[in-house]
């Protein structure tokens, strides 16, 4: 276009100081720049609607390639695009018409489509001595989606309040739609992630985890006293007398320390020997035994030798004089006190080790110990005692898959607040392990982020709603879903992406129990607001987590069909004002959900 018009202008300057001609001559002539200017602007108006309609045809053909070029061959994307051009683009005019498409995922995936034609002219062709017989047109359109990974933890009411009002239907229903819009967007494996959190009271772990040492159980490693009364292995179990349901009930009640005697008095007349197979005083006080088991000690005279800890070594002086390190392979304390071990075992030196952060465990020298002759013990005779009965806690395969908050067993760890935050669960420290419960009305199980999207809607299907509300629980473990660490497992973040992180948080109603506080049913207790304070710890440590490449976002959902107040802990609990949903129907879940979905997918055509 601006070659026409550079030529235009130079034929108006020779006009403008030619002197020569008639009247006739100069308006014949005057008349050519009058004509040049309208076929001008008839011929790029032409010209200009062509292009529109050729850059609106790129527009949706990127969009429709978009959703199959990950899996294609370029052949195939271009083929593709040639296709789904000429099907919109109608325009006969338009002439030499090209179309060149590239996908690339190199700094996010993206897919480029460029085209170009010919329009013909009506009125520039008919200037003499020039060449405008067609004027070109071109376009590009790019769709860019690879960028910004989602990942989206849905944390789900499944109380029985739910069961009202259709909205368990209505919640299932909605979110199959918005898990077919998240797959959607999902260009490749592992764009979008999805974990799925249904709560009530509790959230269910799966029972099959029972070995999982992110759960406590209160056993008696985990609590030597076995003063925690509220533990699942205080409240799941047999007692050895009686149909005593709980540890306290039970241990309330004696049994003799003597099988087979019921009676106090036979327990205190009959009594066991230290030795076995002495069942009589005479015999057991007659007996002895080595405190160094083996036949080779049954005597008191072999029972006094001594013995080394490192084995070939059968005096004192040598076995002091000899040592074991605890890297194999190095037999001299200098050796072995130098060299170490890295927890990830293909990094051999502590800099590369720590860099990958392993662990770096220096090698130990132990000394050989001499141990003196053992002790010849002569049998003990105990009579029997009367004890308090024995309590033997289920096995744990029977646990049926519910936990409870984090925490102590009575109150919340409000040092360390585990309920509140996403820190990875430790053995050695019991408040930030889930507290195993045999709840009645257990959820369906969580599953962790995937793309399993038959797996995600199976479970959906399998929804039921029971049980109390306590929407921290779920927000916790969704949290964490998102991170990992405990029953989660999360693929690591790729450098170079922003990474999304989203819980969408929906509730019928307001928090009526948790581990500690609340009894399932009263609402606007003081105990449902020490619930909702949790809450809102909760809430404020997921938002103020976001990182560099990764943003925190919490979308709240209270269907409100009972005329419950409105909940200011999920108003607060929102990201951001527009991100908190009142519905008064179960209707309208599916409208919020699209909404939400259309929020996290939409792709952007962005030249």
């Amino acid at each position: 276009m601006m070659s026409v018009w550079t030529k235009f202008r130079s034929s108006l300057r020779a006009f403008r100081i030619a002197r020569g001609g008639n009247v006739a001559i100069t308006f014949a002539i005057a008349t050519l720049p009058i004509v040049t200017f309208v076929g001008f602007a008839v011929d790029y108006s032409h010209a200009n609607s062509v292009k529109t309609a050729l850059q609106n045809a790129l527009d949706a053909t990127a969009l429709m390639l978009s959703k199959e070029a990950a899996t294609e061959t370029s052949a195939q994307v271009q083929a593709n695009a040639v296709k789904y051009f000429n099907a919109l683009f109608t325009r006969p005019e338009a002439q030499d018409v090209t179309v060149a498409a590239n996908y690339t995922t190199s700094g996010g995936t993206a897919l480029v489509v460029n085209a170009s034609a010919n329009v013909p002219t009506f009125f520039l062709g008919l200037i003499p001595g020039q060449n405008f017989q067609n004027l070109a047109v071109n376009g590009s359109s790019t769709v860019k989606w690879g960028s910004n990974l989602l990942r989206v933890a849905l944390v789900l009411d499944n109380t029985g309040s739910m069961a009202d009002s259709g909205k368990m239907t209505a919640l299932k229903s909605a979110t199959q739609s918005l898990l077919t819009q998240l797959q959607s967007a999902a260009t490749n494996n592992g764009d979008v992630y999805v974990s799925i959190i249904p709560f009530v009271k509790d959230v269910n772990l799966g029972a099959a985890n029972y070995n999982s040492n992110y759960i406590y159980w209160g056993t008696a490693a985990q609590d030597p006293t076995l003063s925690d009364n509220n533990s699942w292995d205080a409240n799941n179990g047999t007692c050895s007398i009686g149909n005593y349901s709980t540890r306290s009930s039970c241990v309330s009640h004696s049994s003799c320390s003597i099988s087979g005697d019921n009676t106090q008095s036979s327990c205190t007349s009959d009594g066991t020997c230290s030795i076995s197979g002495n069942t009589s005083q005479n015999s057991c006080t007659s007996a002895g035994l080595c405190s160094i088991s083996g036949s080779g000690h049954d005597t008191q005279s072999k029972c006094t030798t001594g013995t080394c800890s490192i084995s070939g070594h059968t005096t004192q002086s040598t076995c002091t004089a000899a040592g074991t390190c605890s890297i194999s392979g190095h037999t001299t304390q200098s050796t072995c006190t130098s060299a170490g071990v890295c927890s990830k075992s293909q990094y051999t030196t502590s800099s590369t080790c720590s860099q990958h952060s392993g662990t770096w465990t220096a090698g130990r020298w132990t000394v050989g110990v001499w141990t003196a002759g053992g002790t010849w013990t002569t049998g003990a005779w105990t009579p029997g005692v009367w004890n308090p009965a024995k309590w033997t806690p289920n096995t744990h395969s029977t646990w049926t898959g519910c936990v409870m908050d984090r925490g102590n067993s009575t109150t919340p760890d409000t040092t360390g607040n585990y309920d509140t935050n996403a820190a990875a669960p430790s053995i050695t420290i019991n408040s930030t392990l889930y507290a195993a419960e045999q709840y009645g009305t257990c959820p369906q199980g969580v599953m962790g982020l995937s793309y399993s999207w038959s797996s995600m809607s199976s479970l959906v299907n399998n929804m039921s709603p029971n049980g109390s509300t306590n929407q921290n629980i779920g927000l916790q473990l969704g949290w964490m879903s998102l991170v990992g660490g405990g029953p989660f497992t999360v693929p690591a973040m790729q450098p170079g992406y922003n990474y999304s992180q989203i819980i969408i948080l929906l509730t019928d109603g307001l928090n009526t129990q948790d581990r500690w506080y609340g009894d399932g049913s009263s609402l606007g207790t003081s105990d449902d607001a020490k619930i909702d304070a949790r809450e809102q710890l909760t809430c404020a440590n997921f938002k103020a987590a976001t990182g560099a490449n990764v943003t925190n976002t919490i979308y709240t959902i209270q269907v409100n069909t009972g005329g419950d107040p409105t909940s200011t802990l999920l108003q607060n609990c929102a990201s951001t004002s527009d991100k908190f949903y009142l519905l008064t129907s179960a209707s309208q879940i599916m409208a919020v959900f699209t909404q939400i979905g259309t929020n996290l997918t939409q792709l952007r055509v962005a030249k």
